[in-house]
């Protein structure tokens, strides 16, 4: 496929973690990314390795003045800025065919109900759950011209909780709500899904693990952002055409155990 007609897939949150795992993922099989982050210094470095890594790929990089990456700079809280990035997608690459909102905050760890603040709880609401509403919003018409699709990067902390999670917890739940909601009001044009990670190790720099956080899960290890990745891509391809409005939780099986102190 020419690289001026390769699908092209905008990502929030593409400056780290699975964010950036998604990215050189998919431009790895040939796509094109865009990817969207509020801190300008990691989001140009990450552009930077991507760009660099590519040359190192099987795919043709297309001819000159045709780069595959495009990073943007942006609060995606703000809903002006949230049109302008999406504007700006679709005058570089001509086209849009799949939406990762990734990008997620967490409050204070273990911060009780009568300990947050409203502002923190407001912060974490708007980057986890309204930018995904804000980025459907303006990027649906585009999707709509090439019957793309949506990926709305949840949590296993939207299926089960710890003390103090209030905040990350319920926008992570609405944002599976607003998956199906989605699916509802944007198909069959546009299929909507969300993945729900469990314990994924986007540490940078890495950090050691025990053995026992790998045993602990049923699948043997912890998870990278490669796991997450493979499923974003298969979600956003011709073959998952008949798949809508779900949620997938990839966590090494962690959600299945039955867990009592003896």
């Amino acid at each position: 496929m020419d690289v001026a007609e390769s699908p092209v897939v905008y990502i929030t949150g593409g400056a780290r973690g699975i964010g950036r795992g998604c990215a050189a993922w998919l431009l790895n099989r040939g796509l094109r990314v865009a990817i969207v982050d509020s801190d300008a210094a990691a989001l140009e470095r990450t552009r930077e390795e991507l760009e660099n890594g590519r040359t190192a790929l099987d795919q043709d990089p297309g001819p000159a003045g045709t780069p595959r990456v495009l990073a943007i700079a942006a609060d995606i809280r703000d809903e002006p800025q949230v049109e302008a990035t999406i504007n700006r997608t679709l005058e570089h690459f001509g086209r849009l065919d799949a939406v990762v909102n990734n990008a997620a905050v967490s409050a204070p760890s273990r911060v009780g109900p009568q300990e947050l603040s409203l502002q923190e709880w407001l912060s974490v609401i708007d980057t986890n759950l309204t930018a995904a509403f804000l980025t459907a919003k303006y990027a649906a018409p585009a999707l709509r011209e090439n019957r793309g699709s949506i990926i709305n990067i949840a949590s296993t902390r939207a299926l089960q909780s710890e003390p103090g999670s209030e905040a990350y917890a319920a926008s992570k739940g609405g944002l599976i709500a607003l998956t199906h909601a989605l699916a509802l009001s944007l198909g069959p044009a546009i299929r909507v899904n969300a993945i729900s990670p469990g314990w994924i190790d986007v540490s940078d720099p890495p950090q050691p693990l025990t053995p026992q956080d790998h045993s602990q899960h049923p699948a043997g290890r912890v998870g990278v952002p490669e796991d997450i990745a493979a499923m974003v891509a298969y979600l956003i391809s011709p073959e998952a055409g008949f798949i809508t409005g779900q949620n997938f939780v990839i966590d090494g099986g962690m959600t299945r155990k039955m867990i009592y102190r003896e």
